[in-house]
């Protein structure tokens, strides 16, 4: 036991000393103000959740006894001293506890957060929708019930794709009742609290590299993104406990998302760790205020062997190849100076 909080005290040192404060400066370039900033955006958190509307930035996470909403109007920099509650779930139900990866959508001109919630027992995990009462999204939000498909198995880090009018909603679930493996599953929805049709699932964790970290093999955290037209699915693999733990790439390849052999996978991840960045994964994605840059956000550590418990939030940017496939790179290492575009 003593090695062990030796070891954690070390981890929070040095992840303060790498990540320390994020300062920024600016300069115009070409006409355009970039705002120079470092990794981290936020010193601690899991599964971030950002998104853009109407000149702000809108960070949603599980915190303090349920989920928090932040308004920040710089993408660069989400530390606040105080915290947003925007709903807490009454004790004694089964989505009372374990409340993970809570996403934030304004959809139909309404806002609703998804979020998995169980009972204190992992294997009764299943998504949940809650609905805001306002169009701020810092205001309270009201639970609405379990959203789900027949099957109602485990699942977890739901998330809604629209594409030709219609509406998806996209979870990591198992097949039974076992923790064997989580897949990626897609069903459509007749709105934003209802699953209307089966679930099809488009993605099993198959590739060696979405398989480490030991059992069960992980398929998990899918987010959607556009680009000219071309659908992908980033979604994280492997373990999240280990310095392994990563993004992956599904593309929709044919006209029906429905149809499981229509997405294609590519065969190495498009985020992995490097010698200083270790577990990058579980994302989102949002824009500069003027949509000229595209950001990749997510969670990983500074220190090997940390799992879940040094995790900074970080940022980098995003271009895309001549296909539509989007770039990433290698993990920006904390301290590293970037640009972010914001003429406002």
């Amino acid at each position: 036991m003593k090695k062990a909080a030796v070891f954690m005290i070390a981890i929070c040192m040095l992840s303060f000393m790498l990540g320390c404060e994020n300062k920024t400066e600016t300069e115009i370039k070409e006409g355009t103000k970039m705002i120079k900033f470092t990794n981290p955006i936020a010193e601690t958190g899991n599964d971030p959740w950002v998104i853009y509307h109407e000149g702000y930035y809108y960070y949603c996470y599980s915190g303090h006894g349920g989920i928090c909403v932040e308004r920040f109007e710089n993408l660069y920099d989400l530390e606040s001293d105080e915290y947003n509650k925007v709903w807490q779930p009454p004790e004694g139900e089964a989505y009372s506890k374990e409340l993970w990866a809570p996403e934030l959508h304004y959809l139909n001109g309404e806002w609703y957060i998804y979020v998995a919630c169980d009972d204190g027992d992992n294997k009764n995990h299943r998504m949940y929708v809650l609905k805001g009462t306002s169009q701020d999204p810092t205001d309270r939000f009201e639970f609405m019930g379990k959203i789900y498909d027949g099957t109602d198995r485990w699942a977890i880090d739901g998330t809604v794709m629209q594409y030709n009018g219609k509406m998806y909603f996209i979870w990591s679930g198992w097949t039974g009742s076992q923790n064997v493996r989580q897949n990626l599953y897609i069903a459509e929805m007749s709105d934003p609290c209802t699953i209307s049709g089966d679930r099809v699932r488009i993605s099993t964790p198959e590739l060696e590299w979405e398989k480490l970290g030991g059992t069960p093999h992980i398929n998990e955290g899918p987010v959607a993104i556009e680009h000219n037209g071309t659908v992908h699915i980033v979604y994280s693999a492997s373990g999240s406990w280990c310095d392994d733990y990563c993004l992956g790439l599904l593309t929709l390849t044919g006209e029906d998302p429905l149809d499981e052999n229509a997405w294609r996978k590519l065969e190495r991840p498009i985020l992995s760790k490097s010698d200083t960045v270790f577990g990058p994964g579980h994302c989102s994605f949002t824009t500069s205020p003027d949509g000229s840059q595209t950001w990749v956000v997510y969670h990983a550590n500074a220190v090997s062997g940390s799992g879940w418990s040094g995790r900074s939030v970080r940022m980098q940017l995003v271009t895309w190849d001549e296909n539509n496939y989007p770039v990433i790179g290698e993990p920006v290492d904390l301290g590293v100076e970037l640009e972010f575009a914001d003429n406002r």
